[in-house]
C-alpha cells in the first residue's frame, strides 16, 4: 500500500471511528522477519506497522488479510532507534 492510500485509510479510520481497537505500542510484538510491530487480528493474521511508519506519524496498523485496522497509541519520543536495515535496535 502506498503512503497516500495509507494516509487515506488512517484518515478514514479516525473519521469513522472504524478501527477494530486501540492498542499501546508496548503491547505489540516486534518481528524481525517482517521488520514491523504486530498484533493478533481476529482473522488469524496480524496487524502490522513499521518503525518507519511510526516515525512518519502513522498510527494505523493494517491487517494484510482483511479490512480491519488498529489504532496504535505511542509517544514518538519513546520509539527505539533504527539500525541500517530499518529494524528496531
Amino acid at each position: 500500500m502506498d503512503h497516500r492510500a495509507r494516509d487515506d485509510a488512517r484518515d478514514d479510520a479516525r473519521a469513522m471511528s472504524g478501527a477494530y481497537d486501540e492498542v499501546d505500542l508496548e503491547d505489540m510484538e516486534w518481528r524481525d522477519d517482517l521488520k514491523a510491530y504486530t498484533y493478533q487480528c481476529p482473522c488469524g493474521d496480524f496487524f502490522q506497522i513499521t518503525l518507519e511508519e511510526l516515525r512518519a506519524g502513522e498510527d494505523v496498523a493494517h491487517c494484510p488479510s482483511c479490512s480491519l485496522v488498529l489504532l496504535v497509541i505511542y509517544d514518538p519520543e519513546d520509539l527505539p532507534a533504527l539500525d541500517e536495515d530499518g529494524a528496531s535496535a
